[in-house]
């Protein structure tokens, strides 16, 4: 008997979000295949059916970050509107609350990993600097100067962010 529609795109997604919670947790590197598949509740061979590797699923989990954004809006009193003129000053907010801080599986992946991933292979790297430009993007649209400084301090700020909030997990 066949799985019903969207079977496929449950379990990835079930996959995705346990991963997400033990990276965050452990970090990429101390997180084993057997350990993200456990915590989806399923069995350590059928991964491959979904993922390359484990740097193809660290892509997909920094990913979602760009198009699930109930993640960004699931702690108590932080809110981001992305159409907001003043969503950076929101996302910077949000992004160093305490419930950010506090709430460590549900925190954006991308706190925790940057100096794994930096040893890690392309795909895991590619997503990382994909997340990264999009924080940019939202941050330059937020700032009032219009020149090419804008993007520069943009940059500043999302590196900024990411490395004051890795410090709770020892991450440089």
């Amino acid at each position: 008997m066949p799985y019903p529609a969207g079977h496929r795109t449950a379990v990835k997604r079930i996959i995705i979000d346990s991963a997400r919670k033990l990276f965050n947790r452990y970090g990429f590197e101390n997180v084993s295949l057997h350990q993200i598949m456990s915590g989806a509740g399923l069995t350590h061979g059928g991964f491959y059916s979904y993922f390359q590797s484990k740097s193809d699923l660290y892509a997909e989990v920094t990913c979602v970050l760009l198009h699930r954004p109930e993640l960004e809006n699931c702690w108590e009193g932080v809110h981001v509107d992305l159409s907001s003129t003043d969503v950076g000053a929101q996302v910077v907010r949000a992004y160093l609350s305490r419930q950010h801080f506090e709430d460590v599986e549900n925190s954006c992946p991308m706190v925790a990993l940057p100096t794994d991933v930096a040893r890690s292979g392309k795909t895991a790297r590619r997503a990382f600097e994909t997340v990264f430009k999009a924080m940019v993007s939202v941050l330059e649209r937020s700032l009032i100067e219009k020149n090419r400084q804008r993007r520069v301090t943009a940059q500043a700020i999302a590196a900024i962010v990411h490395r004051r909030h890795g410090h709770r997990s020892g991450c440089s």
